[in-house]
Formats: structure tokens, sequence, C-alpha cells
């Protein structure tokens, strides 16, 4: 049973996403300023603030089975540093193939110092709107893993959404160890929108 708290919680996500969304529409031409308002409404009432993820690979085992995971993920308004944090699982498109996404944890964002621990590399400054995603496999070697490592920053508009739940097998699952912050964001978008037996039912394992 969710909370009314919770609840409200909730709608208040939902209401920024909706805006945002029907914000970023109005921007683009895509409707009219007397459609924004229609636009918050629809929005608000209709859709989800999640969407399921089927991932495959070791790179991201323990968080992800290495024989792949179904994922929850959580749409976001916007890919900024106030609302996406080092830390977080995240959904984003393959640098190297922009019709795939992977997912990769972040590791550091605009600001950071990227220094390597090979001698002949420069340190160097991540610019404004650059992230550094890695892999969670410590047993793989950096040439195995499809991460920054090979490809170098990204773009945090690559960002599709945060990851916030894991289901590995049918017995095996739950929540995603995020950062603090975002962990306790997404609390009330996973207390209403967590549905495991669809996700066990939508899982390819």
């Amino acid at each position: 049973m969710v909370s009314l708290s919770t609840w409200f919680r909730y709608i208040a996500h939902k209401l920024e996403y909706s805006v945002s969304l029907s914000w970023k529409s109005y921007k683009r031409g895509q409707i009219t300023d007397k459609e924004v308002g229609n636009a918050v409404w629809k929005n608000l009432f209709q859709g989800k603030l999640t969407y399921m993820h089927w991932n495959k690979g070791e790179e991201m085992a323990p968080t992800i089975g290495a024989q792949g995971g179904t994922l929850l993920v959580r749409k976001l308004p916007a890919t900024d540093p106030t609302r996406v944090f080092v830390g977080d699982v995240v959904v984003l498109k393959d640098p190297q193939n922009s019709d795939n996404y992977i997912v990769r944890r972040l590791a550091a964002i605009e600001g950071y110092e990227m220094v390597s621990k090979d001698e002949k590399d420069e340190p160097f400054v991540l610019e404004k709107d650059q992230c550094w995603v890695l892999a969670d496999n410590e047993n793989l070697k950096p040439k195995e893993v499809n991460d920054s490592r090979t490809f170098g920053p990204v773009s945090m508009t690559d960002i599709a959404g945060r990851v916030i739940y894991s289901l590995r097998t049918a017995v095996d699952h739950g929540p995603v160890q995020n950062s603090h912050f975002s962990m306790r964001k997404d609390l009330p978008v996973l207390e209403v929108e967590l549905d495991v037996d669809e996700m066990a039912k939508n899982h390819k394992a």
C-alpha cells in the first residue's frame, strides 16, 4: 500500500517531467503556446515515469546479471548535474553505435579532473555537459569493456534515463545502488510504478 505522502511526491515528480516535456516540445515548435497547458495535463495523466530495458553482457555484473537483466529505467526531465549524479547507473546512447543503448555507471561529470594510471596520458578536465562512464565489472580488463576508457567522455544529453531496479532472474532482483540523492528522489517512483511480475513476464533470460 503506497502512502499518501509518497503519492504526493510521485505526482510532483510527474508534474515536473510533464512540464519539462511540454516545454521542450514548445521550444522545438512541435506545439503552440496555446497547446502547452493541454500537453502538460496530457503528459501528467497518461504514461509512466519509467520504462523497461533489456541489458545483456558482463560489463555491469554483479549489478546486472552476466546473462543479462530486465531493468526498470526512470525517465528524467533533463540530464544535467542537478538531476543525474556521480554513482548513478544510467542508460545512454552507445557512442560507437548510436542505434544501440548501453548501461554504465556515471563516474565523473563536468569540472572533474581525469588522471590516467598511464603516465604517458596527460590529465584533463571534463568540459561542460561532459561525463565519464564506467562498467561495474572489475574482473574485466579496460580493453574488454565498452566504457569511457575506450571511447572517452560522452555528452550528458546522451543519457536516456537512470536504472532504478534490476531483475536478474525471477527470484533474484532488487533496487539498483545509485547515488544517495537519486535513490531518495526515485523512491516514490519506484514504490508507485514497480511491477516485478510484469518485469518477470518480459524477462528474456
